[in-house]
Order: C-alpha cells, then structure tokens, then sequence
C-alpha cells in the first residue's frame, strides 16, 4: 500500500480553503450591511442636526428671521460634521493595519467625538430636558428662598423674644416703690434714689413695649413670604409657556427678597444690645435731697447699689442679646434666570437619561467602527495577513469579459496589406 510522504500541506491547502471560505462569508455580510449604512447614518446626522436646531433656538431670544437663518445654518452644518466625520472613520479605520496608524486614528476618533458632544450633544441635552431643567432650578430656588424666609423668621422671632428677658430685668430693677416706702435708703419718700429707680424702670419699660410691638410686624410679614412662596412653587410647576412662567416667577422672587431682608431688619435683637449697653453706661444721677448729711450719705450709698444692680442686670441682658445675634444669618437670596441650555448644564445630574440619549445618537457609529474594525480583523486572520484580494463586482467582472473579448477580436483580424501606390512612391 502506497503511503503520502507529505500530508501536512494537504491540511495546510484544506485550513486555507476553510478560511478563505470564512472570509467570503463576513465579505457578503459587509457588502449587504454597506448598502444601507450610509443611510442610516445620514438619518442619525439629519436627527442629531433637528435636535441642535432647537437647542440653538433656545439660546437666542430674538424670534426673527435672521435668528431663524442662523440657527437653521448651524444645525445643517452639524449634520454634515457628523455624517462626514464618521463616514472617514468607518471607511479609514478598519482599512488600516499598522498598530502606528490605528493608533492614531483612534486618538483622531477620540477628538472628533469631544468636538462633536460640545458643538451638538449639550444643545440635543437642552432640546430633551430643557424645560425641566429650568423647572429644576425654579424648584431649587424656591427650597432656597424657603430656608432663607424660615431662618429670617426664626432670627427675627428670637429677637423678640427678648422681651421676656427685658421684663424680667425690669421686674428686678423695680425697687421704686419699696425706696418710697424707705426700705432701701431708709428714708421713705420720692426723693434721689426713688427718681434715679423710677428713670431705669421707664427704660427698660419703653424697651419692653417696642419688642412686643415688633411681634406683629414679623408674623405678618413672614406669611406674606409663606404666600409668594406657594405661588412660586405653583409657577415653576404649572403647564403654560416657560417664558412667561420665568418672568411671573422673577417677579415674585424680587419681591420676596425684599420681605427676606424686612424680616432681618425687624429682628430686635440689636436693639436690645445697645439698649442694655446704655442701661448700664447712660445714667442722669439727680441731686442729693436729704436734709442731713446722714440722709445723703445713705441716698449716695443706695444709689450706688442700684446702679450696680443695674449693670449687672445689663450685662446678663446684653450677653443674652448677643447669643441671638450669633445665630445663623441669612444668605442672600437671589434668582438667577437660566436659559435651558444652561440650566441643563448646571444640573446634569438630575439628567442623566437625556444626557445618555443627546450623546448616544451622536456617538452610535463609534460602535459600528469597532464592529467593522472586528470583521475586517477576522477576515484578515481567515486569508491570512498575505493573501491578496481576489473579489471582484459582477460590474468588474463584465467589465474583464468585455476586454477579453475584444482583446481576442483584435487578436484574430489579419493585419492590412500594404498600398502598392505608397510602395511605388
């Protein structure tokens, strides 16, 4: 029996075949996918473009034609960016072999796609979510205005509260009728020390009355704020063009601000601590009335206890309205209209579906670069990296046969007999 000396190139010859067959498999598949994916990718530019119109006509107030022209330009030229730009990549990248040049198209890619999310994806992001980004900083406003409004009203209502610590000094300082009695000096009547009593009470008294006056004030004016602040929130919520939402809710928000700053100028609390600063410090001493220098000696000492008293009594008080003037203070509140691009931006997080989608449609055919860039690999590893393109079109193939047949149709006509005319000459 007859043995093959060489079995291993007949394996050899049958992988080739199985490859190459492999290889002719993803070709058909690449040429029926090629068909229609420069369609696709123009209807992915054209919608892209559609998006960044509108994303651009939120940026520009002016609704004339120009504007009309300028944002209609700038969307056109967006799609055809696009389309070209990823026409280049899926035609040039999985076409090149050396790692040199796929790196660099790969970088190249990488920069196309950052230009391309800041010349379209954020505008597409504020044609999705535009409206409810400026929703969202309408809400966030009034969470602002709110604190604001609520930590006025609670400095405010702490200040006046005082005013049960002023009355407790006056109720200690109220010894006038006790002087007149002469428990104090030992002399009864309404003489020095009865009068320097009586002017410390009225002090505290007056102090005491303009702190129970301001309570009123305050109330009234945080429920007006507790009222624009409901019909804020209404605002930034009800259905209704946005612009004109925006301008109702700028108005209210000014308004309120001011009832901000009203409620932090009605908070009493400074005025308590000058008051005890000058209880204790501000004092119109009367002259000595008594009819024996042991009578004025004992008016002089008393009084001096008294004033004592009094300081005292100041410091605790001052040092009480100093512990409420060190409360947090109120930030200022201020709204900052947005534009829906803006605002889209300035709260991306709470965005993130419409981010996706706006980046998405124009970033989908890097996908089907590195699906290309795949195939193209596995038809190369199937022929093998030195195996020459061999396809042809069926156009390429008429195109062969028709010179074949005419190369054989010049080969076959005999060449001309000479002229005997020219011969002679």
């Amino acid at each position: 029996m007859a043995h093959d000396p060489n079995p291993a190139p007949v394996q050899d010859r049958s992988l080739d075949r199985a490859g190459d067959r492999y290889a002719r498999e993803l070709e058909r598949h690449l040429d029926w996918l090629d068909s229609f994916t420069s369609t696709a990718l123009g209807v992915l530019s054209a919608a892209s473009g559609i998006y960044t119109y509108l994303g651009v006509r939120t940026l520009l107030d002016d609704p004339g034609l120009w504007t009309t022209f300028a944002a209609l330009a700038y969307s056109i030229a967006v799609s055809v960016g696009i389309f070209v730009f990823w026409s280049y990549m899926l035609r040039l990248l999985p076409a090149v072999r050396s790692a040199a040049s796929r790196v660099g198209l790969l970088l190249t890619m990488a920069l196309g796609s950052v230009a391309i999310v800041a010349m379209s994806s954020w505008l597409n992001a504020a044609a999705l979510a535009g409206t409810a980004a400026v929703e969202t900083h309408m809400a966030a406003t009034v969470q602002t205005y709110q604190t604001s409004l609520e930590r006025a009203h609670a400095n405010a209502v702490a200040g006046q509260a005082l005013s049960r610590d002023v009355a407790r000094v006056r109720q200690a300082c109220d010894l006038s009728e006790q002087e007149a009695g002469g428990t104090l000096s030992g002399f009864s009547g309404r003489g020095a020390v009865f009068r320097v009593l009586t002017q410390k009470g009225a002090e505290l008294q007056a102090l005491e009355d303009q702190l129970l006056a301001a309570e009123a004030p305050i109330e009234e004016t945080f429920a007006q704020g507790n009222t624009i602040l409901s019909r804020m929130r209404g605002t930034s919520v009800e259905p209704g063009p946005l612009e004109d939402r925006t301008v109702r809710f700028s108005e209210d928000a000014v308004q309120l601000a001011g009832l901000i700053t009203q409620l932090r100028q009605l908070n009493p609390a400074p005025l308590v601590g000058r008051a005890a600063q000058d209880l204790a410090d501000a004092v119109v001493l009367p002259e000595l009335d008594g009819t024996t220098e042991a009578t004025r000696a004992g008016q002089s000492s008393t009084i001096t206890s008294v004033l004592s008293l009094v300081e005292q009594r100041a410091t605790t008080l001052g040092q009480a309205a100093t512990e409420v003037m060190a409360l947090p203070q109120v930030d200022d509140a201020l709204y900052t209209p947005m534009s829906a691009a803006d605002a889209v931006i300035a709260y991306a997080g709470n965005f993130v579906p419409a981010w996706a989608g706006a980046i998405a449609i124009d970033l989908l055919p890097a996908v089907l670069v590195f699906i290309i860039m795949v195939v193209q690999a596995a038809i190369r590893s199937g022929r093998g990296e030195g195996h020459s393109d061999e396809r042809m079109t069926v156009g390429e193939l008429r195109a062969a046969l028709a010179a074949s047949d005419l190369l054989r149709q010049i080969d076959a006509t005999p060449p001309p007999a000479p002229d005997p005319a020219r011969r002679e000459v």
